[in-house]
């Protein structure tokens, strides 16, 4: 393969992870200032607290979305072997896990169930 290919699909793998680690630095920053004036404004804390949690959640999620794309990138697109696919494989089932994770606790509910108010 060519080593200018490979340096390319390298580069922009890094850039993609780059995005993933600001999204979630940036989601962060975003809910906690967020955080910060809802406590002012909420007479109630524990709902501040909850909405802090699912939009740091959610920048969490995003982010991850990110990483993995960028491991797929770099894994398969410059002469995959079975051992960089298996590590691969692994990644992904353990961001896969962490994103379920995070979604039942944010939407307090298992995904294929439907929503509050929704018909099944």
């Amino acid at each position: 393969m060519d080593a200018d290919f490979a340096d390319l699909v390298e580069a922009v793998g890094r850039a993609v992870d780059l995005a993933g680690v600001a999204i979630i630095a940036l989601g962060a920053l975003a809910a906690t200032a967020r955080f910060g004036l809802d406590t002012r404004r909420r007479p109630r804390f524990h709902d501040a607290y909850r909405a802090y949690r699912q939009g740091l959640g959610r920048a969490i999620l995003l982010g991850l979305e990110f990483l993995v794309a960028g491991d797929i990138i770099r894994t398969v697109a410059v002469a995959p072997t079975f051992a960089s696919v298996g590590v691969l494989a692994l990644i992904v089932v353990v961001r896969t896990f962490l994103s379920f994770s995070l979604e039942v606790e944010l939407e307090n509910r298992l995904p294929w169930h439907p929503r509050p108010g929704q018909s099944a």
